[in-house]
């Protein structure tokens, strides 16, 4: 399984040189297995990404963690979407009160985007998920719904050799009293437990954290400690504040790291990075 990161900012894209060395467009993964393209959110990483995909694909899978802008601002630009020999499929979390499809067209219309969902030249193909299983071709997924306003999940990617977490929006200390001391409590534990790679939330200081207690995100401290309470061999904090410089996220990680050693690795996931698990 390969992973490349297309954008891992969060909130709004910020691009510009204090942000060259992160990258500044929103949430956008692309996973490569066999014959299969999944791509997890497309927020505006997806327009790039779109660019780049092999003329020869036929069928795409775009993976929704919820429907925030920043996890959707791009999927009007992706240009497979206006391809009528590329199938795309989309997967998005499941509401009690409107359907996925519906929610989608509020995005593909005036005046929000110009061209309406019935519009596209080959109608995507829509799947809606709750705490489920599945497959994509040689890639078994299970998704789960986590801490987040609005319906929101996690996934987990697994093949026969590895797996891959995706939990890029997650306020853990909402979904457990005794956060991080009990796993059966905890939000996103199914999803994480054991994984090869985690890419989870990392949004705040905990200063920072205390004062925005309910806004739906995590603090890299919370971060560590899930991953610990987890087990993962990899750790790459993502939805990167819009606010943040280069300097500024690599003084945030060097500031939250424990005085003990961990067994694991944390570091900062940057647009661009490619992992192969």
């Amino acid at each position: 399984m390969k992973v490349k990161v297309w954008g891992c900012r969060g909130s709004l894209p910020s691009p510009g040189p204090e942000s060259n060395r992160f990258g500044g467009n929103t949430s956008c993964f692309e996973v490569t297995h066999g014959d299969s393209c999944i791509i997890l959110d497309s927020g505006s990483g997806i327009q790039r990404l779109g660019r780049y995909l092999s003329p020869d694909l036929k069928e795409i899978h775009i993976l929704l963690t919820h429907l925030h802008i920043d996890h959707m601002m791009g999927l009007g630009f992706f240009l497979p979407l206006y391809n009528p020999e590329v199938t795309v499929h989309i997967w998005g979390p499941s509401a009690s009160c409107e359907s996925l499809i519906n929610r989608l067209r509020r995005y593909f219309s005036p005046p929000l985007f110009p061209i309406r969902f019935n519009e596209l030249p080959k109608h995507p193909v829509i799947h809606e998920l709750s705490n489920e299983e599945f497959s994509i071709g040689e890639v078994r997924i299970h998704s789960e719904y986590i801490c987040h306003p609005g319906p929101t999940l996690g996934y987990r990617l697994m093949t026969e050799n590895s797996v891959m977490a995706y939990i890029p929006d997650h306020e853990l200390q909402l979904g457990s009293c005794n956060f991080p001391l009990d796993p059966e409590w905890t939000s996103g534990f199914e999803i994480a437990k054991a994984a090869d790679i985690l890419f989870h939330d990392g949004s705040y200081t905990a200063a920072e954290y205390a004062k925005k207690t309910g806004w739906g995100h995590c603090s890299v401290d919370d971060a560590i400690a899930f991953a610990e309470l987890c087990k993962v061999k990899n750790l790459q904090l993502i939805h990167h504040e819009p606010i943040r410089t280069d300097s500024e996220l690599e003084q945030m990680l060097k500031d939250s790291m424990p005085e003990r050693a961990l067994d694991f690795s944390v570091e900062m996931c940057a647009e661009g990075d490619e992992f192969e698990l």
